[in-house]
């Protein structure tokens, strides 16, 4: 899915674990199906997680959330995958990779969220918003939106015939028309369906921090688009206090986001894109 990748499997990841970590070296080791296009993620023993990015930039996340991971956890309100141990290169594979705990859970379907999951999700940003932000690094969507303008243009030049990209155009050049937040705050950056976990219709969990950081606080509005259908969608603003130009804004991130993803997995990760074209609709459907 990257040109620049590179690929594990569970033989790389048990040469490694009995390398630098021989206590865990005869767990039991098996690969979990993602589509996830930043972290290869293999089960280890029932309550471990290891997570080999495929990319280097995963690699350069791991430190960040073995820095941040365990100072955010005590304040949120679902789990986290606290980090346990940071690997190193080796046995042939480039970069630094992490053992963390494991959090049971399902991917929820994008837009399928009910009321009360609606409710968890605002929670869990608020209380993100809440920690102190002294010394945190910036996020990786840390950049003002507007940063994006030419990006996300492209990408809807690539599209055409695809989605309405008159009707996409229109919702982007509104949302970079309204103010910009006053202040930045800490931030998950990425609640898409792969990046949270649902148990018995609540949020159970919370992954993959990669993109975490300081930052517009409507980038984790992308939540409402990504995870909730229209009326869960209404649970969440409220609970979240959003007002209008922070919605905006938030409606720009996951359109920006989208057409991105769309473009660039249109072909190659089909749940993906076919994702970020559920996303799309969504927010042309509120927009008309």
């Amino acid at each position: 899915m990257h040109s620049n990748g590179t690929t594990t499997d569970t033989a790389l990841v048990r040469r490694l674990l009995t390398a630098q970590f021989p206590v865990w070296a005869e767990l039991p080791l098996e690969p979990v199906g993602s589509h996830g296009t930043v972290n290869a993620v293999y089960r280890l023993g029932a309550d471990l997680a290891v997570r080999m990015p495929r990319v280097e930039g995963g690699s350069e996340d791991v430190a960040t959330e073995h820095r941040w991971l365990p100072r955010l956890a005590p304040h949120l309100p679902a789990a986290v995958p606290l980090p346990v141990a940071e690997g190193v290169p080796g046995e042939g594979y480039p970069w630094s990779w992490s053992v963390c705990r494991w959090i049971d859970g399902d991917n929820p379907v994008a837009g399928s969220g009910g009321a009360e999951f609606a409710a968890d999700v605002a929670e869990f940003v608020l209380a993100l918003r809440r920690v102190d932000t002294t010394g945190g690094p910036a996020a990786y969507r840390g950049e003002p939106l507007a940063v994006r303008d030419t990006a996300t243009r492209g990408a809807l030049d690539a599209l055409h015939g695809v989605v309405d990209t008159g009707a996409s155009a229109a919702v982007w050049s509104d949302a970079l028309r309204v103010p910009g937040p006053r202040a930045t705050v800490w931030v998950h950056g990425d609640l898409q369906p792969g990046n949270v976990l649902v148990a018995d219709g609540r949020l159970g969990g919370v992954i993959d921090f990669g993109c975490m950081g300081l930052a517009d606080p409507a980038v984790d509005l992308i939540a409402a688009w990504y995870l909730l259908p229209s009326e869960a969608r209404r649970v969440f603003r409220a609970r979240v206090g959003a007002d209008a130009a922070e919605w905006a804004r938030g409606r720009g991130w996951a359109l920006s986001i989208a057409l991105m993803e769309l473009s660039s997995y249109r072909t190659t990760n089909p749940v993906m894109a076919s994702t970020a074209r559920h996303v799309i609709g969504e927010i042309l459907e509120d927009a008309d």
